[in-house]
């Protein structure tokens, strides 16, 4: 992609109403941009990396063997009145009537909905367990959005909601799921501790949010240190394993963890000082058991081996990637913009072209376009007639992880130069080592 022919309405000065960093650098990086209080377009730039964690997000729940369908934004309110939930849901609930004067709302979750298509479906215990799963826009109606797509009232949502027979197997999905969790925010490059947390609306006795250690973050939180450092799963993870599950999901919550709702500051000071950590943190998904909630009142029930209809076990696995996408930049940035994870970066190269309408440097570009692209690096070309400092000032902005730069004296050695954006080190590298570099760092 060429920067002259790209959208990216970058602005200059930092918008007045962003108070934190993600809603700053996401404004000032043209990945946004307001439309009304807490609904955001999201302008090309931002869309790339929005897609990038929602691909990700994909992976690692089909791994789980979670099953992805995608339910409307808009639902009936009868299912909603079937739950009990209609009223108690509250003003963050946003309800409408069609032309012909029925209720209808914009889902702020799945649960009814879910619960509707699978007692219309499933009947006997034999096509247990389910995990469905839809990426969708939500609306919550908030009292006071702010901060951004952090907090927001329209947003994407990963919902997935699991169908057991009992609550055995109930506790197994919900341990899939955790350590589905635990894998997908590793591979989004964000350091996620899983930390016991209250079921609000949603229901139910079991639940843990997943949080990423921010300075901004808008909650506190306590943890064991050793949390840090604990080992991520691996592709080898036996999800259809009972005891491999229950026994990952000991090792991770054997540990105090706990958001300040859940705080047991006794418990806490029980930990070595040197152990102990307490900090601010973003949440970035939350999970639930909530038993036989949605499915007694709603009739989902099906067959069990003893011949009884019996209501199922649910559970509902909650990830925003538009809100990944902020709390990864308010956890990877400087002052000179976004400092991207590799996985997640709208594009892998900045390729600058320091002398645009030069034979030598734009036929570099070009090379290094075509190769970059061939080894499957999403490249973006500054081929823009400005000052090199501008070019430097917008790559550094945007946050792409690596840099080459292409200027007239280097290609006159056959040289450009490669610069890594977190840590800042270059490197002066022949045009032909520029790709086998790249791969190695990948």
């Amino acid at each position: 992609m060429r920067l002259s022919r790209y959208f990216l309405p970058i602005l200059r000065d930092n918008p007045k109403e962003a108070e934190i960093a993600s809603h700053r650098l996401m404004l000032r990086a043209g990945m946004i941009r307001q439309e009304a209080a807490g609904i955001y377009s999201w302008l090309p730039l931002g869309l790339r990396t929005l897609d990038k964690v929602s691909k990700i997000v994909r992976e690692e729940q089909d791994r789980a063997g979670a099953i992805e369908i995608l339910m409307p934004t808009l639902q009936p309110a009868d299912l909603w009145r079937e739950s009990g939930r209609y009223e108690a849901y509250g003003k963050e609930m946003l309800r409408i009537k069609d032309r012909h004067e029925r209720d209808i709302l914009y889902g702020p979750t799945n649960e009814e909905m879910v619960t509707g298509i699978f007692r219309s479906a499933v009947k006997s215990y034999r096509d247990l367990p389910l995990n469905l799963y839809h990426i969708q826009w939500k609306f919550r109606d908030e009292v006071r959005p702010r901060f951004g797509v952090m907090r927001g009232r329209e947003f994407l949502m990963k919902d997935a909601y699991s169908f057991d027979l009992d609550r055995a197997g109930a506790e197994h999905s919900y341990a899939k799921m955790f350590a589905s969790y635990l894998r997908t925010f590793a591979r989004l490059g964000l350091k996620a501790i899983p930390m016991r947390a209250d079921t609000g609306p949603i229901g139910g006795d079991l639940s843990h949010e997943f949080l990423i250690l921010a300075s901004t973050g808008e909650s506190e939180v306590f943890c064991h240190r050793a949390y840090l450092d604990l080992p991520t799963p691996g592709e080898d993870v036996a999800f259809d394993d009972p005891v491999a599950m229950r026994d990952l999901m000991k090792r991770w919550t054997s540990l105090y963890a706990a958001t300040s709702e859940m705080h047991d500051k006794a418990a806490f000071e029980a930990i070595p000082e040197a152990d102990r950590v307490s900090a601010r943190g973003i949440e970035v998904g939350h999970i639930f058991y909530f038993g036989t909630k949605y499915s007694e009142p709603m009739k989902a029930t099906v067959t069990g081996p003893d011949g009884k209809e019996t209501p199922v076990h649910g559970g509902s696995y909650g990830i925003g990637p538009s809100r990944v996408v902020a709390a990864a930049i308010e956890a990877s940035h400087d002052e000179a913009g976004i400092v991207w994870p590799k996985a997640i970066a709208p594009f892998d190269v900045g390729l600058i072209d320091l002398r645009p309408g030069d034979g030598a440097t734009g036929e570099a570009c070009a090379r290094l376009e075509r190769e970059l692209a061939a080894a499957g690096f999403d490249t973006l070309l500054d081929d823009r007639d400005e000052r090199p400092g501008a070019k430097f000032a917008t790559m550094d902005l945007i946050g792409l992880p690596t840099h080459v730069i292409v200027g007239p004296k280097g290609i006159a050695e056959g040289k450009v130069e490669v610069k890594d954006r977190r840590t800042g080190a270059k490197e002066s590298l022949p045009v032909d080592a520029v790709v086998a570099r790249l791969r190695a760092d990948h």
